[in-house]
C-alpha cells in the first residue's frame, strides 16, 4: 500500500529508526551519517538539519529508545492479575529482546562520544528506576514483602535483562524464557 502523507514517518523519525537498525547491525562506532541517509532515503543535509551531527543523532536516539523502553515496562502489568504478572512481564521483555531496543541501548553505550556515554548512563538509571517500581508492583500484587530493597533487586533485574538482550543478539541456543523464569524464581525466593 503506498505511503500517503498521514501514514509515511517523519524525516526524523526515519532517520532515528535508521540509526537504530544501523548501530544494531555495525556497532554505534561504524555508523556513518552517510549510511543512514541512504538506507533512511534522505539527504545527509536533512539529517544534519535535524540532528546537526553524528553525536547529537545518537544521544537523541539513546533519549528516545529509554525512553520507549522505561514506558512500555511501566505499563506491562496494568491490567493482569497476580496469576499473569509474571507472564506479562515476560511478554513485555520478550518484546523488547525480539526488537532488539535494550541491545541497541547497549551498543550506544559503548560509543566514544562522551556525550553519548552520559545519555546511555541517564538511560541507565531511567532502566534501573523502572525495574525498582516494577519491582515493587509486582511484589504488591502478590502480596509479597521484598527481603531486600527494591533498588537493589531493581539492578540485578536490569543487569539479567542485558545478559538476555547481549544473548539474544549471540543467536545463543539458550532459552530465554527458562533463564526469565528461573531468574523470577529466585527474585520472589526474596519474599518474607
Amino acid at each position: 500500500m503506498p505511503h500517503t502523507a498521514s501514514t509515511e514517518p517523519s524525516a526524523p523519525r526515519r532517520i532515528l529508526d535508521t540509526a537504530a537498525r544501523c548501530v544494531a547491525t555495525r556497532g554505534a562506532a561504524a555508523v556513518s551519517l552517510a549510511d543512514v541517509a541512504a538506507e533512511a532515503g534522505v539527504s545527509k543535509g536533512l539529517i544534519h538539519y535535524h540532528f546537526r551531527d553524528k553525536e547529537t543523532l545518537l544521544v537523541r536516539l539513546v533519549d528516545e529508545l529509554a525512553e520507549g523502553v522505561v514506558a512500555r515496562e511501566r505499563t506491562a502489568l496494568e491490567g493482569h492479575s497476580p496469576a499473569t504478572t509474571i507472564d506479562a512481564l515476560w511478554s513485555w521483555l520478550e518484546r523488547e529482546l525480539t526488537h532488539g531496543t535494550i541491545r541497541v541501548l547497549l551498543e550506544l553505550s559503548l560509543a566514544s562520544y562522551p556525550t553519548v556515554r552520559e545519555a546511555a548512563l541517564r538511560a541507565a538509571r531511567q532502566r534501573r528506576a523502572a525495574a525498582a517500581e516494577t519491582i515493587g508492583r509486582l511484589f504488591g500484587m502478590l502480596g509479597l514483602r521484598p527481603r531486600l530493597p527494591a533498588s537493589l533487586l531493581a539492578e540485578a533485574s536490569v543487569a539479567f535483562t542485558d545478559g538476555l538482550a547481549i544473548d539474544a543478539a549471540l543467536a545463543s541456543e539458550r532459552e530465554p524464557r527458562v533463564s526469565f523464569d528461573a531468574f523470577w524464581l529466585s527474585m520472589l525466593n526474596l519474599a518474607e
